[in-house]
């Protein structure tokens, strides 16, 4: 089966091998070296210094991304709501409520068809970027989820897209507009503005940036929720497989940055007071207290939690149930609506933009009830203020077809913004019909499972909290009515009977009172935790934006009892759509049955290498008839080299390299007993001219060379200006080669594009040298090899790439178990890992590829065959 197709059997997609992991490792090379040798302390603390003010600095505008965001939705849905409300109240007496109709479809189909151009213009800004930036943080290079088009393509059509009334958040896509610029901005340059061009020589690689885009996720979490230590905790969580104390520094203070950022400039545009922190966050839940008169009022008691893990029950299943329709979406999507003109996918999100909007208005006329005011309702007004909902508590109520004194229930929750929405659910003591919020749960339900993954940037925590604050609304609405009838029989029970005793404790006990909100909080967790699967991050995050301490257990129960409910039936969405893309995500790790198999079973055994002193042919031959991104560099076992280095400079120069970087016993202990005559002792000194006495004479081949020479026959000939060609033998290309590194596909490109190459008749120390700056100044983009112009290389001249190669990459032994291998791979953020033999030949190398679920799944039925 084709990686990235679809198996028929399991109806699955495999991982595709066109995307390549993150070099989290350094190549410690001759320019690294040179770099470090001219590193002191005060270089090593500018450094630091740099790091944490660009740290700050992505914190600042990550937040200044979520205030334009959230000023321009706000400012696009006051002025929709306010023309279309207008336009109902008058058309209800006239009778041309058609006419607000195609009023409220005018606003929202121009603004979702806004967002699905800017869609067009960056593809990868669809959705809500965290299946991406889950991958990057897991060290998947994913193409241009980090680049300055995704970064305003993405604000700007969440703008459009929540303004456009569809069932989506801005909250997720804030957490990828935070990663776009932390991986952009301590660039200082960007593809799409090439004209601007800075002398920052800072950060220039993938382990610098990956750190940046952590902190900026978190910064995203953090704007978004006004949760620091939930963004910093989602960052862990959710991604980062390479992790330390300074990174979590770093990146709590970014976070920090970001939240106050957002909250001093939010506070001082609504409310006018500039230096007070009254807004946190994108998306605040208020306040959550009882009323001073109410004295049996409870947030919740021990007994709750009852109700609590039974809604966690029905959260996971819920979430179980959307995902597994949205994943028959997306393939459908894949199938029937991706292959065709990018005009059929902008018209999809219009069909989803005009459904959406002929529901919600026909259910606000149509399907609503009229409540009665809560007198209570006026109580909350300070709170409500306080969130910047609105100036008055009645203004987000909406009284649709409905005498005075009562309010549209169904209008209220469709025809308001969907935080506002949130906030009603959770604080608004007027009641709303078990009717309204069961049908308001199923048409949200479905809707929402629809409109994610469309073409247009939208977020799902918000409709998954909106979802599941109804959801938990109507339960609390069911255990009051059934409070009600139990005082009822309590009332009308025969005295002494046994009906009476059993309905005595459910006063007794605490639940004589129901808190909605309290329910609705769990409602809101329990569906998004079946949904998205998160525990740890979501817990924090939302104790954080309720600002409620007290929350702590139930919401950690609810969210833990709904991932493993949904674990049960299938994977996270975000999951799922990392599954859909074919991107080789690594797991935290691997199953009990994986350490079945070693390395030598997952390895890819079949490889192309380089020599240290390489023709610039077979470079080019190399780079261009392959898509490795790493190559091995290799001298040949021959039984017969002093042959070999009469005839010809190129293997002399190869084989004298071997000789000098081969480590034997008896050259380490002459080293060994050089040092040791610094010591003062007599007794080591006698030891080490005894030894001296003793060496061998230097033009006896040591033991190592004596082992490969009797272990290995000769084999045919091959001049390392050769390239590894499709028509060799297996015994060719399977010769035993001692490993000596590994070098980059970008390292010989930008060799090949400066010329550094010397001629045959030249030694190898007139070969130019490059520096560490000229090394890494192409980043990230290194040119292509089909772009390299033949004309001006002469083919005939040799590039020594040992200055440039890696010398000592992290290797393992064909005999490691392969949860080994893997616990190496993911925690030090490998790309490349070689696999090497007793006598230091290099028998295979394992990529990311070798190392997914269903590769090793693969691998293991075929161990178990061969058994």
């Amino acid at each position: 089966t084709i990686l990235g197709e679809t198996q028929e059997e399991e109806d699955e997609i495999l991982p595709r091998k066109d995307y390549e992991s993150l070099d989290y490792d350094r190549c410690i090379n001759d320019p690294y070296l040179e770099v470090l040798e001219s590193v002191d302390n005060k270089k090593a603390q500018r450094y630091e210094a740099v790091k944490w003010v660009m740290v700050f600095a992505i914190g600042v505008c990550t937040g200044l991304v979520g205030l334009f965001v959230d000023f321009f939705v706000r400012l696009f849905s006051q002025l929709k709501f306010r023309v279309v409300q207008s336009s109902v109240e008058e058309c209800t007496e006239k009778g041309c409520l058609a006419l607000s109709l195609l009023e409220l479809l005018g606003f929202n189909l121009t603004f979702v068809f806004l967002a699905s151009l800017l869609v067009l213009i960056q593809p990868v800004a669809a959705g809500s970027g965290i299946p991406e930036i889950k991958c990057y943080l897991n060290g998947v290079k994913v193409p241009g989820v980090v680049r300055l088009r995704t970064v305003v393509c993405k604000a700007m059509g969440v703008l459009f897209s929540v303004a456009g009334g569809l069932f989506v958040g801005k909250e997720g896509p804030m957490i990828h507009s935070g990663a776009v610029v932390g991986a952009g901005l301590p660039q200082f340059q960007s593809i799409s503005l090439r004209k601007i061009q800075l002398n920052f020589p800072y950060f220039r690689s993938d382990r610098d940036k990956r750190d940046f885009v952590s902190a900026g996720a978190a910064a995203g979490v953090a704007a978004a929720f006004g949760a620091p230590i939930g963004g910093t905790l989602f960052s862990l969580e959710e991604g980062s497989s390479f992790w330390n104390q300074g990174l979590t520094w770093k990146v709590l203070f970014c976070s920090m940055a970001a939240t106050f950022t957002l909250n001093f400039f939010r506070s001082g545009i609504q409310f006018g007071s500039w230096g007070s922190f009254q807004l946190p966050g994108l998306l605040n839940f208020g306040e959550f207290k009882c009323l001073e008169s109410d004295k049996k009022c409870h947030l919740w008691t021990a007994v709750d939690l009852g109700f609590f893990i039974l809604m966690g029950i029905v959260g996971g299943l819920l979430g179980a149930t959307f995902n597994c329709l949205n994943k028959r979406l997306a393939k459908y999507r894949m199938r029937n609506v991706h292959p065709k003109p990018k005009l059929v996918r902008v018209l999809e999100s219009l069909l989803v933009s005009l459904t959406t909007t002929v529901v919600v208005f026909v259910a606000s006329m149509v399907l609503g009830e009229c409540r009665q005011m809560s007198s209570t309702s006026h109580s909350g007004n300070d709170t409500l203020e306080l969130q910047g909902m609105s100036e008055d508590v009645n203004s987000s109520i909406k009284t649709f077809f409905c005498p005075n004194e009562t309010y549209n229930d169904m209008a209220t929750l469709f025809f308001n913004p969907q935080e506002s929405a949130i906030l009603q659910l959770f604080h608004q003591d007027g009641t709303f019909s078990p009717v309204t919020l069961s049908l308001f749960f199923l048409l949200y339900f479905l809707l929402s499972c629809w409109t994610y993954g469309i073409s247009v940037p939208s977020g799902l925590f918000v409709p998954s909290l909106l979802c599941g604050a109804a959801f938990g609304r109507l339960v609390a609405n069911l255990l009051k009515r059934c409070i009600e009838c139990v005082y009822v029989w309590e009332r009308w029970a025969p005295a002494g009977s046994h009906l009476q005793v059993l309905c005595f404790p459910s006063s007794y006990i605490g639940l004589d009172h129901i808190y909605s909100g309290t329910f609705a909080l769990i409602g809101a967790a329990a569906f998004l935790g079946g949904v998205v699967r998160m525990t740890i991050s979501l817990t924090v995050i939302l104790i954080e934006s309720t600002n409620e301490i007290t929350y702590g257990l139930p919401i950690m129960i609810t969210l833990m009892v709904a991932k493993w409910t949904g674990d049960f039936f299938n994977k996270g969405i975000y999951d799922i759509h990392v599954n859909l893309r074919g991107v080789p995500l690594l797991e935290w790790e691997t199953e009990v049955e994986m350490d079945k198999l070693r390395a030598s079973d997952i390895m890819e055994p079949n490889l192309t290498y380089v020599y240290p002193h390489t023709r610039i042919q077979s470079l080019v031959s190399i780079l261009r008839t392959t898509v490795h991104h790493a190559f091995p560099v290799v001298t040949e076992n021959r039984g017969n080299e002093r042959e070999f280095m009469k005839g010809n400079q190129l293997i002399s120069n190869n084989i004298k390299f071997k000789k000098s970087s081969i480590l034997t016993r008896a050259g380490e202990q002459r080293k060994r007993s050089q040092s040791m005559k610094s010591y003062p002792s007599s007794e080591l000194r006698n030891m080490c001219d005894e030894h001296i006495a003793t060496e061998e004479p230097p033009e006896k081949e040591d033991l190592l060379q004596q082992m490969l020479e009797r272990r290995y026959t000769p084999y045919p000939n091959l001049y390392p200006d050769q390239s590894p060609s499709e028509e060799w033998t297996m015994e060719e290309r399977f010769r035993p080669l001692t490993f000596h590194g590994l070098i980059l596909r970008s390292q010989l490109v930008t060799l090949l594009v400066r010329g550094v190459c010397y001629s045959e008749n030249q030694s190898s120390a007139s070969q130019p040298r490059l520096s560490h700056a000229e090394m890494s100044e192409d980043y990230p983009r290194y040119p292509d090899i089909h772009d390299l112009d033949l004309t001006l290389l002469n083919p005939r001249m040799i590039v020594d790439v040992t200055p440039y190669m890696n010398p000592s990459p992290f290797t393992v032994s064909p005999n490691t178990h392969v949860s080994q291998v893997f616990n190496l791979f993911r925690t030090m953020g490998l790309r490349h890992l070689p696999v090497v033999n007793a006598v230091g030949e290099i028998v295979g190398i394992i990529t990311r590829h070798n190392l997914t679920h269903e590769f090793l799944q693969a691998r293991l039925r075929q161990h178990y065959r061969t058994i």
